[in-house]
């Protein structure tokens, strides 16, 4: 099946019979352990291919080596029918390809003209030249039928607008094959159906997309075909036409998932009452909390053995609310209760004393430190627990590190490996293990399970209800309504930094009824 534009205007040297993009049994190993096993690999010009497959499988590495991040240790490229050397980002780009990051390669200080030519500015006598910049980003976003001001500082405008400015930035370079990683994991639906518009704009003007993502709903709706990776080798490449996503996510995990994301009534959650009767007092509670602009007066309270979760649109103070809780953003009016007792949460580390442990929303950038082992940033907050007078007990703290891999089942060969070699989904294992080796009484997560693959995410969704059980007080803030509706017993719906309403789990019959609950219909 392919969606070929006969013209080629858009395309370069690419025909209707030659891919866009031809990898041929590419090899990589790291430390000599084989990442990439003899890969096939190929985009027809002007398709959406998905390139799918679970944390580890060996999308990542295939595409820094088509992107000329890694060299490949065996194997073939071509590029429109032409064999390429692809030693680095700038001979990719020179080839036509572009790539699009999950984590935004952007400068907030400066304008959306200034991203997009960053380290390509036009010159004249060694002067930059902003007018031309600014000139030709608006003929870029006329091109993708966008309205974007080229002289907004970026870091005013939405994650929506830094999505449009990544990829304006890759056709500003003439990119003919656009690489995008989970590009709507910081979007909510309606920028990511916005994102989609523009994907078949793209398409229509012939150029190719490999996108990459975790969310089937999103690939079965623009992806003309799918290639699944699995354990470094391609199981299948076949038009999507021709798969269910229950087959899309059987290939993936190597097992049926039926039901994983489905809401399981569990024992009914002992934040209720006592053994009494009695009304039991909260694990924690919000009374009047104020922090900023996108918190304003919130009040709710989470009793133990209890997951919130809570829903709202980009702005609504989701992310703010976790940060005040954690001590990272200043409560400015309000209190906030631990066991029925008024607590001052004036940083992190008083939070940590509460007893409240925090997952950030961006892993890479506040969850680990990326340079360190897997061991060391197990072990950054439990550290104290291992000091004898000025040193620390080695046998100890490296005992607990494999304890706590083997608990969250990371899958390592050795602790001492550098934690930004791991997949996303083991990199995120990593960052809830560390926290829960805390043992806090309240946890907030923040996209717990975004940029995972399935077979994560069910693993994630299972530590969050286990944990539950055995009395945490969690809070679940996400994007992805399935998700919210698999684990809350309650959700609380935030809109402009205050509480719009807190629905509990049995009130809500399906993901439509959340979402029309969060656009305030």
């Amino acid at each position: 099946m392919s969606h070929v534009n006969e013209s080629h205007s858009d395309v370069g040297h690419a025909t209707v019979d030659v891919p866009a993009v031809r990898m041929r049994a590419i090899h990589k190993s790291f430390d000599g352990v084989p990442v990439l096993k003899d890969v096939d690999f190929e985009v027809r010009p002007g398709e959406v291919h998905a390139l799918a497959g679970g944390n580890g499988a060996g999308k990542s590495t295939l595409m820094k080596i088509l992107q000329g991040v890694y060299s490949k240790d065996s194997g073939a490229i071509e590029v429109d029918g032409r064999a390429v050397a692809l030693s680095s980002t700038h001979d990719a780009r020179a080839v036509g390809i572009g790539m699009v990051f999950q984590e935004f390669s952007l400068v907030p200080t400066l304008t959306v003209a200034q991203n997009i030519f960053l380290g390509v500015e036009p010159l004249a006598s060694g002067l930059i030249r902003d007018r031309e910049a600014v000139a030709r980003s608006r003929e870029v976003f006329a091109r993708m039928e966008v309205d974007v001001d080229p002289e907004a500082t970026l870091g005013q405008l939405g994650t929506a607008y830094w999505q449009l400015t990544e990829i304006a930035k890759a056709l500003a370079q003439d990119a003919r094959i656009l690489i995008m990683d989970e590009p709507t994991a910081s979007l909510a639906k309606h920028e990511a159906d916005t994102l989609f518009d523009l994907v078949g704009r793209l398409k229509a003007r012939g150029i190719s997309v490999i996108y990459i993502s975790h969310r089937m709903d999103e690939v079965f709706r623009i992806a003309d075909r799918i290639t699944i990776l699995r354990d470094g080798r391609c199981l299948l490449t076949e038009a999507l036409s021709d798969l269910t996503p229950a087959q899309v996510v059987e290939g993936i995990v190597g097992q049926q998932m039926d039901g994983e994301l489905e809401y399981r009534l569990r024992a009914a959650h002992s934040g209720s009452a006592d053994s009494t009767g009695a009304a039991a007092v909260p694990v924690i509670e919000l009374r009047g909390v104020t922090a900023g602009p996108r918190v304003q007066d919130i009040s709710f309270s989470i009793g133990r053995g209890e997951i919130v979760g809570v829903a709202g649109l980009m702005g609504s103070g989701r992310t703010e609310l976790a940060r005040a809780l954690f001590g990272i953003d200043p409560i400015t009016s309000g209190e906030v209760l631990i066991r029925g007792r008024a607590v001052k949460l004036a940083n992190p580390r008083t939070s940590i004393a509460a007893g409240i442990a925090m997952i950030p929303e961006d892993r890479r950038a506040q969850g680990l430190v990326l340079d360190h082992s897997v061991r060391d940033n197990l072990l950054l907050p439990l550290l104290g627990r291992f000091r004898r007078g000025p040193l620390v007990d080695d046998r100890a703290a490296r005992t607990a590190a494999r304890e706590l891999i083997q608990r969250f089942r990371i899958k390592v060969a050795d602790d001492s490996r550098a934690v930004r070699r791991l997949s996303g989904g083991n990199q995120q294992k990593v960052v809830i293990a560390k926290w829960l080796g805390t043992d806090p009484a309240v946890l907030l997560m923040d996209e717990p399970t975004a940029g995972v693959d399935i077979g994560t995410k069910t693993e994630i969704l299972e530590t969050i209800r286990a944990l539950a059980d055995e009395g945490m007080a969690v809070l679940v803030i996400s994007s992805e309504y399935s998700e919210l509706l698999a684990v809350s017993d309650r959700v609380v719906v935030l809109r402009d930094g205050k509480v719009h309403r807190v629905l509990a789990r049995a009130d809500i019959p399906d993901e439509q009824s959340l979402q029309l609950s969060v656009q305030g219909a």
